[in-house]
């Protein structure tokens, strides 16, 4: 099933409507009706009952995206409330190291009472807690010192800010959070690589080839880095996309 991008962000947005002052584009835009006069909507084409929004200028018209382009807006909005909830998850992680690091020794008291009650529970489904790696991993972690974990929880922090930034500027389809969505999510690949190398699973597995395609769909669609014609032709295909770029190539055809 094809999804139509236009109508269906004008059914949640409303329509756009715009009168250019140029005559021969104006007339391909407009109409009369019994009901009184139709203007085409800017994004999904269809005639709009009523006044324009606005008035000028072909140059002033709003650029409204269309087509291939709200799709692209989707996706880096699907990319932006997932960076958002990473953000978010890893600043709470952050808060509970620099808490933990607060007060190792009642934490490692309070785990370690928590543990003798449950070790006898796991023991009848014939599960060894002393020797099971998250309860190892925890243990160990209480001999990191002071310093350590404050350092840990401060990395943790600058992670999260990279990652909401990029969700405020990726929401807002801003073309620095582009490249900066691909630089840093880039420069975590090979961490994720070697990850892989110590323990594989399926949500690793995921995790990579999500990040991965997300570079490259980024990079390439939007022409990053140079790459299929760099900013100038982003800039062209956005305006080639435009309805009053359309109409007013095709009244000029027409005109001649």
């Amino acid at each position: 099933m094809t999804i139509d991008w236009d109508r269906r962000t004008c059914a949640r947005r409303g329509h756009v409507t715009y009168a250019p002052d140029d005559p021969r584009l104006r007339i391909r835009l407009h109409a009369e009706t019994a009901l009184g006069e139709v203007w085409r909507c800017l994004r999904c084409g269809d005639f709009v009952l009523g006044e324009p929004h606005g008035s000028g200028p072909a140059a002033e018209a709003p650029l409204v995206p269309r087509g291939k382009v709200l799709r692209d807006l989707f996706v880096l909005r699907f990319l932006a409330v997932e960076r958002a909830v990473r953000g978010v998850f890893i600043v709470l992680v952050a808060v509970a190291v620099w808490r933990f690091s607060n007060s190792q020794d009642a934490v490692r008291r309070l785990f370690n009472e928590y543990l003798d009650v449950f070790r006898p529970v796991f023991r009848h489904f014939h599960y060894d807690l002393d020797h099971s790696p998250v309860v190892g991993t925890l243990q160990k972690s209480f001999g990191h010192r002071h310093s350590t974990l404050v350092l840990v929880a401060s990395l943790l922090l600058a992670y999260a800010l990279i990652e909401l930034v990029e969700a405020g500027g990726l929401w807002y389809a801003k073309r620095w959070a582009e490249y900066l969505t691909v630089v840093a999510t880039a420069a975590f690949l090979p961490l994720e690589v070697y990850e892989l190398t110590e323990h594989i699973s399926p949500v690793k597995i995921t995790t990579l080839v999500l990040n991965i395609l997300a570079v490259l769909y980024i990079a390439l669609t939007k022409r990053l880095f140079g790459l299929r014609g760099g900013r100038k032709a982003f800039d062209a295909e956005r305006r080639s996309a435009s309805l009053l770029e359309v109409e007013e190539s095709a009244g000029v055809l027409v005109a001649s």
